[in-house]
């Protein structure tokens, strides 16, 4: 893989725990930047910050909470004298299932952590990127973004909603010196696709494990998505399953 050089930078990233977030919260680290590491699992989150040493911070984070996310903002700024990098990360696959067997409310909730959430992060970093004059917004986003997927409405919604937002404020802040833009990561090998499994709804559950990309791939490309040579993609979805994406990661 390629070296990209984030050094002096600070990065916040939700949904760190596990998988995409966990393994960005290491890229990120590597690449030299400072890393905020938000999520509801607070032994994860700690663990991982402490195997990253002092330039790493874990805060407890409940991104469906807009209080806590603007509390999230300020402990990081506050922790490294400031905030580069947005990733939203944090996102949910359940409720499974066609619309009239889920339950309304777990249909909200995913709505509120995949797409409320996104909001209220960018809502939170926005202000203090838009005074600094520069910053970026990562979202990761999915191709349930872009088409229907059976058994996946909750999902497919909050993620073309969450597409929405990147475009919007794109279009609202670039002017500001904020670049933001969407990661499309094909699918991974994390707990969301064995629990995708489980479910053997549709042709994604039916998936071989061999078939997804390693988590370290899509973190890899978020580290990239921080340099000028992602511009292009302002306002749009990087889609990893494009080698002339990998090719210029750095991937194989």
């Amino acid at each position: 893989m390629k070296s990209f050089d984030m050094s002096g930078k600070t990065v916040m990233i939700t949904g760190a725990s596990r998988g995409i977030g966990e393994a960005a919260a290491h890229a990120f680290a590597q690449a030299g930047a400072n890393v905020a590491l938000l999520a509801r699992s607070v032994d994860e989150i700690a663990k991982t910050a402490g195997d990253i040493g002092k330039t790493a911070l874990a805060i407890p984070c409940d991104v469906s909470r807009h209080a806590e996310v603007e509390a999230a903002v300020a402990a990081t700024a506050r922790a490294f004298g400031g905030l580069d990098v947005l990733v939203g990360n944090a996102g949910m696959i359940a409720p499974i299932g066609k619309l009239t067997d889920t339950d309304p409310e777990a249909w909200g909730h995913a709505v509120d952590v995949n797409l409320k959430g996104v909001y209220y992060g960018m809502h939170a970093v926005l202000p203090g990127m838009i005074a600094q004059g520069h910053g970026t917004i990562l979202t990761v986003s999915s191709g349930a973004a872009h088409g229907p997927i059976e058994g996946w409405s909750a999902y497919c919604s909050a993620k073309a909603g969450a597409y929405m937002l990147t475009r919007s404020v794109d279009m609202e802040a670039r002017d500001s010196g904020i670049r933001v833009m969407g990661l499309s990561p094909g699918t991974v090998a994390t707990q969301m696709q064995r629990d995708i499994k489980t479910s053997g709804i549709n042709p994604v559950s039916k998936l071989d494990w061999a078939d997804h990309y390693p988590p370290e791939w899509p973190a890899k490309t978020l580290v990239w998505m921080c340099s000028p040579a992602a511009d292009a993609h302002l306002g749009q979805d990087v889609l990893l399953r494009e080698q002339a994406i990998q090719d210029a990661v750095g991937l194989s």
